[in-house]
């Protein structure tokens, strides 16, 4: 699947990646240059014309977390869309000429070691610290405008560990 597949008109082509450890936490960080308690989410990010989407997906894994160790478990079924607030559409860097995003999620078991992990990988950093988190508590801890789409992500891909 590229990014000529199917989805909604008016969003931005994503991917988002949900990475289980051995003991069924998940990855997230906490967004880099972005305070409060509401700034944590799973890696995700856009993908290039005529991109494989699951190239992508590996991609943005290793730029932003520097993660390469990792099995595939499974993918969401269909793009997965939330739109932008007006705050991120006055953006003009994020919401420029998109209404939100669509994402298709990838599911992935860590097989490396924590110290695998490089918030600096990539030239611009994503996260500026993260952690291995229950699954049930991701929703508490993401943005409000994403909350809706993580609630999807979670349902579909929970099953896979």
């Amino acid at each position: 699947m590229t990014t000529t597949d199917k989805g909604p008109e008016g969003y931005r082509p994503n991917v988002g990646l949900v990475v289980f450890n051995a003991e069924g936490k998940v990855w997230i960080g906490h967004r880099f240059g972005v305070s409060g308690d509401y700034a944590w989410q799973f890696p995700q990010g856009g993908v290039d014309e005529g991109e494989e989407l699951e190239a992508a997906s590996l991609r943005e894994l290793y730029e932003e977390t520097g993660i390469r160790s990792v099995t595939p478990l499974g993918r969401t079924k269909d793009w997965i869309v939330y739109d932008f607030p007006p705050e991120v559409l006055a953006n003009k860097r994020i919401g420029k000429n998109f209404k939100g995003q669509k994402q298709i999620w990838f599911a992935y078991r860590f097989t490396g070691q924590d110290s695998e992990v490089n918030l600096t990988t990539h030239g611009e950093q994503e996260f500026s610290r993260w952690e291995w988190c229950d699954l049930d508590s991701v929703i508490d801890r993401v943005v409000h405008f994403k909350r809706d789409s993580y609630r999807k992500v979670i349902a579909e891909l929970r099953t896979l560990v």
